[in-house]
């Protein structure tokens, strides 16, 4: 039981660096689609977790607490994620006319 939870628990860590390094070397111009695609897989995950919460038997509280906490941190993960993509794009959108007509140059207000 200890060399399962020693190798879950070595599993997580090495993918943490992992995961980090890989990130901090993404360019900012990949960061938008890399994102989307996370959003993705984080719905992924919080469909797994709502399937897991609905097909225990019997579930302790604590293992309730902790599926459900995963669950809300996994929403606010995948509505946070759309959020920033959705800012990010909008940067790169034209900027809309304002209706505000420019009444003319001032070398056409001359000749006026």
């Amino acid at each position: 039981m200890y060399t399962e939870l020693l190798a879950n628990i070595a599993i997580l860590v090495l993918s943490g660096f992992v995961g980090f390094a890989v990130i901090s070397k993404v360019p900012n111009t990949l960061h938008t689609p890399l994102m989307s695609g996370t959003n993705a897989i984080h719905g992924i995950v919080v469909l797994g977790a709502l399937v897991t919460l609905g097909n225990k038997q019997d579930p302790s509280i604590l293992t309730q607490v902790i599926l459900f906490v995963a669950v809300v941190f996994g929403t606010l993960n995948v509505i946070g994620g759309f959020v920033v993509t959705d800012r990010m794009l909008g940067m790169f959108k034209a900027k809309k006319d304002t209706g505000k007509k420019d009444s003319g140059t001032t070398a056409e207000k001359a000749d006026i």
